[in-house]
């Protein structure tokens, strides 16, 4: 891939397109990073790069001058593919890639990929440290923290790249080709940026676009949009069920989780795991699948699954006070992640809810409470509509806090020896925190503090 010399315009000045940026320049293209945002700092974007670098950095308007000179324009994931911009852009013609398709370009090896709707970054996780057990250059990227563009000229041919990828990245793909993908699930989710859940359900299924039937997809067969697609695809298709016993796949049976490819075997009995939760139980499949797609055998898989603990900020373990656990599950953005640390829960609970409106319903998230949720805390700019919702289903518990803090505060008063205080929101954090790694963060330090 040469692109010396070529102007290229970087829209997007988060975490991907200052990794965008940075490969660019690495590459010796001529790079602009570029934002709508005229109020941005340039100097503090600037920190980013060796005081020598050449990228120019401009915001606001652009102008057609700029455009007219651009070769390549690679779009963060955060900018929406069909604004005016990027719609006039696309009328001259001009190639636009997703930071994904990039790092592709420049990037060695075999490319092992996850999406979904919920659960993507514990199995990413959970496989890279499959994979690294395995191999001896693995590198985990995507979603997970770890920007592709940032590794991607690190990468070798024997390297193997396990890569989270929301719904965002891979509207941006073009060449983009896993050796093994998997779709989780499908749920309703960001449909303030997709609009439709067709435009949403065709998103994820681009990470089988460039597959061919040599390749592997791994799909829920729970999920009936995803069985459907199944039945549709020229890949081969291995399937997971935390529900039924499959012919050929992976799937939950009396409480162990066997592999079925001819003769049945058990991988693991769920006892034996350290995460919680049948939805964890599929992740744990979803990742050993795919592990064994590629030819990992099933002793080293095993014994990773065994050990593995989980990640920040999905049903994570805080502290034990006065008889009371606190869990964080921040990264429960949506209704469907947050149902799923709710069912995982094995004490009663007080729920602490609230945040963004993504255009979330949140009939379901109350329907699944039962018996086990004892009161919800509501915060931030849902907590009305949330609280509306609640009492018409009949749940009256429910109490609004002003702030984060008081929240927290509210909910270890409440809670009882013996009880949980789970954070599982619902909601994004947008508008109170910068993503919800900082809300799980805070969480923690004032449960800490109790």
């Amino acid at each position: 891939m040469d692109l010396r010399g070529k102007k290229v315009l970087v829209f997007g000045t988060g975490i991907s397109g200052i990794g965008a940026g940075a490969l660019l320049e690495r590459a010796q293209a001529s790079v602009i990073l570029y934002d709508g945002n005229e109020n941005l700092d340039k100097e503090n974007l600037r920190k980013h790069f060796a005081a020598e670098s050449s990228v120019e950095i401009l915001l606001g308007s652009l102008p057609l001058e700029v455009m007219d000179q651009l070769e390549l324009v690679v779009l963060s994931p955060g900018v929406p593919t069909d604004l005016p911009l990027v719609n006039q852009l696309r009328e001259r013609e001009i190639p636009i890639w997703g930071e994904v398709e990039l790092a592709y370009r420049f990037a060695s090896g075999e490319v092992l990929a996850i999406t979904g709707t919920n659960g993507k970054t514990t199995t990413t996780a959970l496989l890279g440290e499959i994979m690294k057990a395995y191999r001896d250059s693995v590198f985990v990227v995507g979603n997970i923290g770890t920007p592709y563009t940032g590794a991607a000229l690190e990468m070798k041919e024997d390297s193997v790249t396990v890569a989270e990828m929301s719904s965002f990245q891979l509207e941006t793909i073009d060449t983009f080709h896993p050796k093994v993908s998997a779709i989780l699930n499908i749920t309703p989710d960001h449909l303030n940026r997709h609009h439709t859940m067709e435009a949403y359900i065709q998103a994820k299924e681009e990470i089988t676009k460039n597959q061919t039937e040599e390749d592997v997809c791994v799909l829920n067969y729970e999920d009936e949009v995803l069985r459907a697609f199944g039945e549709k695809l020229h890949t081969q298709v291995l399937y997971f069920s935390s529900r039924r016993k499959l012919e050929r796949g992976i799937y939950l049976e009396d409480g162990k989780i066997i592999y079925a490819d001819g003769k049945p075997e058990v991988l693991c009995k769920v006892e034996e795991l350290k995460l919680l939760g049948t939805h964890n139980y599929e992740n744990v499949m979803a990742a050993s699948a795919m592990a064994a797609a590629y030819g990992v055998p099933l002793s080293s898989i095993r014994e990773t699954i065994r050990n593995f603990g989980g990640v920040a900020h999905r049903i994570e373990f805080v502290a034990e006070k006065e008889g009371v656990a606190y869990y964080n599950d921040s990264k429960g953005t949506n209704p469907d992640a947050a149902i799923k640390a709710v069912e995982a829960m094995n004490r009663p609970t007080i729920l602490i809810g609230g945040g963004y409106d993504k255009n979330s319903s949140y009939d379901e998230w109350i329907d699944s409470f039962g018996e086990k949720v004892r009161y919800l805390v509501l915060v931030g700019a849902t907590k009305e509509k949330i609280a509306e919702t609640a009492r018409r289903k009949g749940f009256d518990n429910v109490i609004l806090a002003d702030t984060f803090e008081e929240a927290v505060m509210e909910s270890a008063r409440l809670a009882r020896e013996g009880d949980a205080v789970l954070l599982s929101p619902a909601c994004a954090s947008w508008g109170m925190f910068k993503n919800f790694e900082e809300r799980g963060d805070k969480f923690k330090e004032l449960v800490n503090h109790l």
